[in-house]
């Protein structure tokens, strides 16, 4: 049944007044329904500069991630537990990459800054959902490679294809889980008035410095989402590579200890270069969100790219596979 219009206004009154903000009417505030993203910089000559690095960084991204898919998929000799993870985790570099690239590039290119209520939601739900994913993921290839070098003899066993489907199933849901969790409790807020963003893309923090009613219950849940998806995984991967250090000491041949090392030398790369990255940016007092923006062009548009550089560059299995390829063109 549709309610009329004198309905409907009764009900977004009794909405304010449950979220603490009764007089409306009174500040003659109206409900935002674009947000105006102020991006990196207003100086020409860097949007010129950024707007080149995006670019750059975008095809580099999708290319590379594209390579290493293909090469996954079409190389049995990469048909291992290891590869399958870096092949879900490239998807997620993917999905990263085009969820707040394009978006920047658009505003950098033309003068309209602004992105749609529903955009900036569209936005926070699937950069969460694919960053809370890559977090589960290098947490999970830790523990692989844990099980790779302290025991070998089982190592067949324990990851079979079965249990790397779930566990990759488990990554994908718990990041689509957290996504949801923080876009409900930051879209469910009032925003009135002010209806700038300090960023280049929407993130659930830096919306809620908009919100104009009582944030204290999105704060607390998206704090508690973060200790899971960031914190947990942390633990995992801290607790694997102790565990494997220990063992590689113990190792008698020095062959053995770098070969081990080799083993697990990229993903430690990456895993140092990703964490390091989310944690000073979201360490970061609110004072200092200029910092935060800054930082966020790591995580969210370099990282990704330096994925498949870096499992490409510093895998031999990798760039047999690629030499492969290219000599059966």
């Amino acid at each position: 049944m549709m309610l009329s219009l004198h309905d409907y206004k009764k009900y977004l009154l009794a909405s304010f007044k449950r979220t603490g903000i009764s007089n409306m009417n009174q500040n003659n505030q109206t409900w935002v329904i674009e947000f105006l993203l102020l991006g990196l910089s207003d100086d020409p000559q860097i949007q010129l500069l950024l707007i080149v690095l995006f670019l750059g960084v975008f095809l580099g991204t999708v290319l590379g991630s594209l390579l290493i898919i293909y090469l996954v998929l079409t190389d049995s000799q990469l048909h291992t537990p290891m590869y399958f993870f870096l092949c879900n985790l490239s998807l997620a570099d993917i999905g990263v990459t085009i969820t707040t690239v394009p978006q920047a590039l658009v505003q950098m290119l033309s003068r309209k800054k602004t992105i749609s209520f529903l955009g900036c939601g569209a936005q926070i739900f699937f950069s969460t959902t694919f960053g809370a994913t890559q977090c589960s993921l290098l947490a999970i290839m830790s523990y692989d490679r844990y099980l790779a070098i302290c025991d070998p003899m089982h190592y067949s066993l324990i990851m079979t294809g079965k249990v790397c489907g779930q566990l990759a199933l488990v990554c994908w849901v718990s990041g689509i889980v957290a996504s949801y969790v923080d876009t409900t409790f930051t879209l469910c807020l009032p925003y009135q008035g002010d209806n700038r963003i300090a960023h280049f893309f929407c993130e659930a923090p830096v919306l809620l410095t908009l919100a104009s009613g009582d944030t204290h219950k999105a704060e607390m849940a998206i704090f508690f989402i973060g200790v899971w998806i960031l914190l947990a995984p942390m633990s995992l991967i801290l607790v694997s590579y102790g565990l494997i250090i220990v063992t590689v000491i113990r190792m008698k041949t020095t062959s053995k200890r770098l070969k081990a090392f080799s083993t697990c030398g990229s993903h430690l790369l990456v895993v140092i270069l990703f964490y390091g990255t989310l944690i000073i940016g979201y360490m970061t007092p609110k004072s200092s969100r200029e910092q935060f923006k800054r930082v966020a062009v790591f995580y969210g548009v370099i990282n990704p790219m330096l994925n498949p550089l870096i499992y490409s560059l510093r895998n031999k299995e990798v760039k047999r596979a690629f030499r492969n390829a290219v000599n059966r063109k």
